[in-house]
Order: C-alpha cells, then sequence, then structure tokens
C-alpha cells in the first residue's frame, strides 16, 4: 500500500481525551482512549486538529460526511472522498486492547481494508459486535449524545448503504 505522507508522532501526556462532534443531526462526545491506543488516538486528534499533513488541508474531519449507514450495525466516516475507498494518505497498524471490545451501541473503531490499513475512516456501532474484536481497532466510546448516533442508523437509505440526504460533520472538537 502506498504512503504519500509521514504519520506524525505527535503525542501529549493525556490518558483520556473527549471529541466532541457537531453534525447536521446534532452533537454527540467520544471519550478516546488514549492510553490503550495512544496511536491510533493521536492519529484521530492529529487530524481532527490539522496537525497531521494529508490529503485534505486544514482540519481533516470537517466537512466530512457519514458515508455509510446500516442499521442496527453502524455508522461510518472519515472518508475524504465520501465513498468509503478513501485515505488520508498513508496507513498505519491495528492497535488492540483486549479490555476494549464491541461490545455495547456507541463503541468508536477504525475502519479499515484487512489488517494493518488503518488511516481516517471510523465507525460507531449500532449494537454489540462482537465478531469485529480483533479486526478493527476500539479507540473511543460515545458517553454523551448516543441518541443523535442512533438517529443516524433511522435515516433513508440509497445505494451503497449511502444516506439520501447527507449527514454531516460540521467541526469535530477536542476537549482536554
Amino acid at each position: 500500500m502506498l504512503n504519500i505522507f509521514e504519520m506524525i508522532d505527535y503525542k501529549e501526556q493525556l490518558d483520556r481525551l473527549i471529541a466532541q462532534f457537531d453534525t447536521t443531526l446534532g452533537e454527540f462526545e467520544v471519550e478516546l482512549f488514549a492510553k490503550e491506543c495512544p496511536k491510533t488516538v493521536w492519529n484521530f486528534i492529529n487530524l481532527a486538529e490539522g496537525r497531521q499533513k494529508s490529503v485534505r488541508k486544514g482540519r481533516y474531519y470537517d466537512g466530512l460526511k457519514f458515508h455509510r449507514v446500516i442499521k442496527n450495525f453502524m455508522v461510518q466516516g472519515g472518508c475524504p472522498d465520501g465513498t468509503g475507498t478513501g485515505t488520508p494518505g498513508y496507513y498505519f497498524d491495528n492497535e488492540f486492547c483486549t479490555e476494549l471490545r464491541h461490545d455495547k451501541p456507541g463503541i468508536v473503531s477504525m475502519a479499515n481494508a484487512g489488517p494493518n490499513t488503518n488511516g481516517s475512516q471510523f465507525f460507531i456501532t449500532m449494537a454489540p459486535l462482537k465478531h469485529l474484536d480483533g479486526r478493527h481497532t476500539v479507540f473511543g466510546q460515545v458517553y454523551k449524545g448516543l441518541d443523535v448516533v442512533l438517529s443516524m442508523a433511522e435515516v433513508a437509505i440509497g445505494m451503497y448503504d449511502r444516506p439520501e440526504e447527507d449527514i454531516t460533520i460540521n467541526k469535530v472538537t477536542i476537549k482536554r
């Protein structure tokens, strides 16, 4: 796989951070597990804050869409192309923590195309999805506004599991 950009190694000594999502359907907050999955969490933060060089300029997630919605399964976002095939211009390895599982609605995990193909895409579970354990890196959990996330799975869906009306990430803010 081609890496156009190098992943930076910027990290702060913090165990828990919050990602606040402002979307067209409302706001929700995600607790990020920086202690358990530092590479994954800081990749997400560095993209969100515009620190990581990528195929997009500035704050990576702002303006992107949740491009894939499957009721009772998950909602997926973070693709720069809005198709599910885009990357930030690099990949990084899986980072599994045995204590972190896809065991309830609201789990935030990296989407990938196979082992060690993480980039910018992520998904949020709508139900326990234990078959994804050991295949996708869990790096956060919705702790506020789960009703907003669950409402995403109720929108009308068109071809390729895409929402008929865009669900846009207006802004991601990292709270320390």
